[in-house]
């Protein structure tokens, strides 16, 4: 049976929206179904759970990204990519800045920004327990590695 459309009233054009039925609806990615086909940090575990890879979104990317106990990425930016994270659980640190002098640490229930084409590394306080951001880019998921830095050059990470 086809789905009646004359009963939705959407505003502006979200044709490009539409599921194979013809119905813009929303779409839902199941626990267990999301897209692990994505760029990666150095050992990062991204998921997408809203993404152009599965999903109708076109301009945004939202997924989990977990990282193991002592885990930090290799030095990187997200290009144009507005990003934002969420601290669902752990300890978590950025260094950022000219030579990575800088950094900000986090725990679970903190929100960070981080600047289209800021390079940073991204840090596991915890030697024990893991790591898990909620993140979301716009336009896309961009992860443009960059050469490393040794971790005695950021400081305080190796005395954590």
């Amino acid at each position: 049976m086809e789905p009646d459309l004359s009963k939705y009233r959407l505003e502006g054009d979200n044709s490009m929206y539409r599921l194979p039925s013809g119905l813009v609806a929303p779409v839902v990615t199941r626990a267990g179904l999301e897209d692990p086909g994505t760029a990666d940090s150095g050992g990062a575990v991204r998921v997408s759970g809203v993404s152009i890879q599965h999903t109708p979104a076109r301009r945004l990317w939202f997924g989990k990204v977990s990282n193991e106990p002592g885990y930090r990425s290799v030095s990187h930016h997200h290009g144009e990519a507005e990003t934002g994270g969420y601290v669902l659980s752990g300890r978590a640190r950025i260094y950022f800045g000219e030579r990575f002098e800088d950094y900000l640490d986090m725990e679970e229930g903190d929100w960070v920004f981080v600047p289209p084409f800021m390079p940073h590394v991204e840090c596991n306080l915890s030697r024990t327990k893991p790591l898990i951001w909620m993140t979301t880019r716009t336009p896309e998921n961009i992860v443009v590695n960059l050469p490393d830095v040794a971790d005695a050059d950021l400081r305080d990470w190796t005395d954590r």
